[in-house]
């Protein structure tokens, strides 16, 4: 991810005042920026806190009570920078190097761009989302499901957790999608994604509505 370390915009400094600080957010579409002083990172102020001061020529270095904490290293995956992000609810986040050294910035839409290009998404596949009880799942099992059926892996995370069930999503290539299910199912995994030519969904469907028809003669 180094190629995409950022350094167009100089980071704030302390002797910057709030008018300036307004400025550039007025001309670059970011939620926060960096304060930076002797090449070590001391926060980042939001935009939207920085439109609450009232007097424009005040100083920076008055309104650091406002900074928020957080950044990343050089060897952050993708997917650790997209957690930073979210969870600061940020579109930049400044990166410093191995002596803690404030060295740029990653921007939200460059690291987006990064893992929508990689053969993760790029590679043709389907997306399988199994539910299991949190305590009886395994992803050794998941992958090895996967595989007994001839199918190959390219990631599985789990997505969502509630009332003690996991939900893990998988992407797979595979051209016996319906044999890999059955298996999943017979490992009481539940096939929450909808795939067409299900042949265990249509075979309940048929049965359904053959037992509606019993119903009405």
């Amino acid at each position: 991810m180094n190629d995409y370390i950022l350094k167009d915009i100089k980071a704030f400094r302390l002797q910057d005042s709030v008018k300036s600080a307004r400025k550039l957010f007025k001309s670059f579409p970011i939620t926060h920026f960096p304060l930076v002083e002797g090449n070590k990172l001391l926060g980042s102020f939001a935009e939207d806190d920085m439109q609450t001061i009232e007097n424009k020529v005040d100083l920076l270095q008055s309104h650091t009570h406002l900074l928020n904490s957080f950044f990343t290293d050089e060897k952050a995956t993708t997917l650790e920078l997209l957690k930073i992000f979210a969870d600061n609810n940020t579109n930049i986040v400044p990166v410093l190097n191995t002596d803690k050294n404030y060295i740029g910035y990653y921007d939200l839409c460059d690291v987006l761009d990064a893992f929508s290009t990689s053969p993760f998404m790029l590679e043709e596949s389907k997306v399988l989302i199994v539910e299991k009880l949190e305590n009886d799942y395994s992803m050794s099992e998941a992958t090895q499901i996967i595989e007994a059926n001839g199918g190959k892996l390219l990631g599985l995370y789990i997505s969502e957790k509630h009332d003690g069930f996991v939900q893990l999503t998988l992407k797979v290539i595979s051209d016996e999608i319906n044999e890999m299910m059955h298996t999943f199912r017979r490992y009481d995994y539940k096939i929450i994604s909808s795939h067409e030519n299900d042949k265990y969904l249509e075979d309940l469907k048929y049965r359904s509505e053959y037992l509606q028809k019993y119903l009405e003669m």
